[in-house]
């Protein structure tokens, strides 16, 4: 008898600790290799009957879908696939599921570059950019305004305490943009040379609000001191649709050793005395020292200019509207049984 659930392929609980770890980023990025390891699910699975097939594929879906709550394109991507499972027998399910995978995969490729195409229109000949950590969305926009002949420059935040910003320059210096990397904390002396804030989102709730990488709420408040505009790249699959019923983005902790390493613990703990008290106690955490690792935060719409979509650029206020178009009223989870 085929086991009805736990049955999960290696590769994708492969998929889910590279999610986990980070290893694959970014919302786009994230969705695609979940759409393809629910793929490899339906394509791999021993199931002897459709309720055992769904099971798995659901099994699947939730160990992927408890790495990263709140990159909202993790858990829209699966919804989709799922949904579209469909037929009678295993083999009808499984053709079903691969190919509704694979369409999303094609429609998602398609959609960052017309992203892109969308958000240059908002860029002009000679155009100094502000960049918060590393998006592919917002990249897009960039290099679409570059293939048009219109030349860019970038001051890019490093985005401790992971440096993603190092990626982005890396890329942008691939493509000829000159780049300035600065400190995040010297965001408001710059800001006075850039004409925008591009970033993208990893989520947007109904109200518009745009959670993306821990300092970006702080960076839009302070561009719109300076007067420079906030665009917000995010494809359709960052939209979340939970909190249109009121649900709040869950705002994800990460390690702390992130952001202090064991051994500059001990250093600082020994400072004053503590690490030797708390050893004399039997308990090596109760330093006196706590670490907080948030790795988003919420801007609220009142910051943001416009956000960019395959679909088009709306103001933040309105984003419920192509919410609802997309996915209704409401949204379930298929992965539950």
């Amino acid at each position: 008898m085929d086991d009805p659930g736990r049955n999960v392929d290696p590769a994708v609980e492969a998929t889910a600790a590279d999610i986990a770890a980070m290893d694959v980023r970014g919302a786009a990025t994230i969705a695609d290799a979940a759409a393809g390891a629910l793929a490899t699910q339906a394509d791999r699975s021993d199931a002897e009957t459709p309720a055992a097939f769904r099971d798995q594929l659901r099994e699947a879906a939730k160990t992927l879908y408890e790495t990263r709550p709140t990159a909202v394109s993790l858990p829209n991507a699966l919804r989709y696939v799922l949904r579209g499972m469909d037929g009678e027998t295993v083999a009808e399910l499984r053709a079903s599921t691969i190919a509704r995978a694979e369409e999303f995969q094609r429609d998602l490729a398609q959609a960052q570059s017309t992203l892109g195409a969308v958000g240059s229109n908002r860029l002009r000949d000679g155009d100094v950019v502000m960049t918060h950590c590393h998006s592919t969305d917002a990249l897009a926009c960039i290099e679409a305004a570059l293939e048009d002949g219109t030349e860019i420059e970038a001051i890019v935040k490093e985005t401790r305490p992971r440096k993603q910003g190092h990626i982005t320059a890396r890329q942008l210096r691939e493509w000829g943009v000159p780049v300035t990397l600065i400190v995040d904390s010297a965001a408001r002396r710059y800001l006075d040379r850039a004409d925008h804030v591009l970033v993208g989102a990893d989520s947007i709730a109904a109200d518009g609000s745009v959670v993306n990488k821990v300092g970006t709420s702080g960076l839009a408040v302070t561009a719109r001191e300076r007067g420079v505009p906030v665009m917000v790249a995010a494809q359709t699959i960052k939209l979340h649709p939970d909190t249109m019923t009121g649900h709040t983005v869950e705002i994800e902790m990460r390690d702390e050793r992130e952001v202090l390493a064991d051994d500059e613990r001990a250093e600082i703990a020994a400072d004053d005395g503590r690490a030797e008290i708390a050893a004399d106690d039997g308990d090596s955490t109760d330093d006196g020292l706590s670490v907080e690792n948030p790795a988003f935060d919420v801007t609220p719409p009142r910051y943001v200019d416009a956000i960019v979509t395959e679909r088009g650029q709306f103001p933040p206020e309105s984003i419920v509207t192509l919410m609802r178009e997309l996915f209704g009223e409401t949204t379930g989870e298929p992965w539950e049984r």
